[in-house]
């Protein structure tokens, strides 16, 4: 194989695979390398694909155990059967990242496993399992190699009875007690996955409130829907220790305010309080400028302080770490390489978390407006009046739309809904035409459906909702 290209990618997340894809499509000879034996990274081996397989089939073993009988399906002997259940999510993640490897044959993509190292700005070391190393040419190079869970200080991840979120998606078996330091997206789904099983799940945040970076009303109200789930919060609380008792985990805890000291045991402790910039030693010591958050700093065009040497998704201090914005970044990379306009727009990335229901959000939240002094109108509308909600027993939550007050301009919106996730989708191609709360308004909707609320809550930031 002639060991020169002209696009070599490290990491095959979605970012890096995107990137080599479309790459390869723009005509340029491309290798991607990856460390681990399948492709796809963490969302397709253990973040993503495999959460969200897991909560699929708790949902479906909830709704069995508890919600069917009330809906005239009687059943009987319900019983979980979790070595299955874990089969069934290794089978889904085997399936995506067999198909990566498909796309990478279909598009011409050399794929080199084991470890890329750069060596300099055109030169990258691939150290395989065997030991064998051998080196690459390329006349650019993209860094995406994605991000890794943090821990707490002192506190270290044996992923048995302390567990990451890689751990905490093959338990064999359903902890009795499981307590979850973090309140975010990855804690909240991993929590509810594992309540739904029998857990008796306890959730501990930092912050006075979940979901830290969305909409206050949003926070609120989840929080309520989540302990009606029967999940725990100890909020506005600081992890101390994690100790552990024979096969057990004891979980020492203050709040932040009244001081009050409090433990916990438990079969298991889940730490999702974040995730770190994957950056190997090769990109410190060949002089590759890092921002203050220890990121890779990139300019516009997501080139590093080495010219053709680029860096996207986790890696870099632009917008959220999630998969989507990645797959973005490595498209617009690719096509920067190209000479094309390749561009990224960070007002309107949709972020969700799937639960049940799903929160998603998208642009700027009421608290985000009012500390940059921008006046605004608010149109909310709950799913408790959408006709499709309704029969489909699923009218917990709302859709909140904020306009901009003189020119009605949406600039940010937040749902709670069974479905939220794939409702952003409607608001995302809208923001990215500057539409207005007017606009969705007047844009004729199906009935019934679970989207029509988002059209009372665009009619609502102008006081004529019809249904409420």
């Amino acid at each position: 194989m002639d060991n020169n290209f002209d696009v070599i990618v490290i990491g095959s997340g979605p970012g890096g695979y995107v990137c080599a894809i479309r790459a390869a499509q723009l005509g340029f000879k491309t290798a991607c390398i990856e460390t681990e034996n399948t492709l796809g990274g963490t969302c397709l081996n253990v973040g993503c694909i495999p959460s969200k397989s897991l909560l699929n089939l708790s949902k479906i073993y909830q709704k069995a155990q508890k919600d069917f009988d009330k809906l005239g399906i009687e059943t009987s002997s319900i019983k979980l059967n979790l070595s299955k259940m874990m089969q069934n999510k290794n089978k889904s993640v085997l399936t995506l990242t067999k198909g990566i490897e498909f796309l990478f044959k279909k598009n011409k993509i050399i794929h080199l496993k084991g470890k890329g190292s750069i060596i300099d700005s055109n030169t990258v070391n691939v150290l395989e399992n065997s030991g064998k190393k051998t080196s690459y040419k390329s006349k650019n190079i993209v860094i995406a190699t994605g991000s890794t869970p943090t821990s707490l200080p002192g506190v270290k991840i044996d992923e048995k009875i302390i567990v990451s979120s890689t751990g905490a998606l093959s338990f064999e078996k359903v902890p009795k007690n499981l307590v979850v330091v973090g309140g975010g997206y990855i804690g909240l789904e991993l929590s509810s996955v594992w309540k739904r099983l029998g857990a008796n799940v306890t959730v501990i945040e930092f912050l006075d409130n979940i979901i830290p970076g969305m909409d206050k009303d949003i926070s609120n109200e989840f929080k309520k829907i989540l302990n009606k789930q029967g999940i725990n919060f100890k909020l506005d609380s600081k992890v101390k220790k994690i100790s552990y008792k024979k096969d057990q985990a004891i979980v020492d805890f203050i709040n932040n305010k009244s001081k009050k000291t409090e433990s916990i045991e438990c079969d298991k402790v889940l730490v999702a309080v974040g995730r770190k910039a994957n950056i190997g030693q090769d990109i410190v010591k060949m002089g590759i400028k890092l921002d203050k958050q220890k990121k890779i700093y990139v300019n516009e065009k997501f080139e590093t302080s080495i010219k053709n040497i680029y860096a996207i998704g986790d890696v870099i201090n632009k917008g959220p770490m999630l998969a989507h914005k990645a797959e973005d970044e490595g498209i617009a990379v690719a096509e920067i390489i190209s000479g094309q306009a390749g561009h990224v727009n960070y007002d309107v990335i949709p972020a969700v978390v799937y639960t049940s229901p799903e929160v998603a959000s998208i642009g700027k939240t009421e608290e985000q407006l009012k500390n940059e002094k921008i006046a605004y109108r608010i149109g909310k509308f709950p799913l408790l009046a959408n006709s499709r909600a309704k029969v489909n027993n699923e009218s917990e939550g709302f859709v909140k739309i904020i306009a901009e007050e003189k020119t009605d301009k949406v600039l940010g919106v937040s749902i709670i809904s069974e479905v939220a996730g794939t409702m952003i989708s409607e608001l995302a191609i809208a923001m990215e035409f500057g539409a207005s709360a007017e606009d969705i308004a007047r844009t004729c909707h199906p009935h019934p459906t679970h989207s029509e609320a988002i059209k009372e809550a665009a009619m609502s930031v102008d006081k004529r909702p019809i249904h409420f």
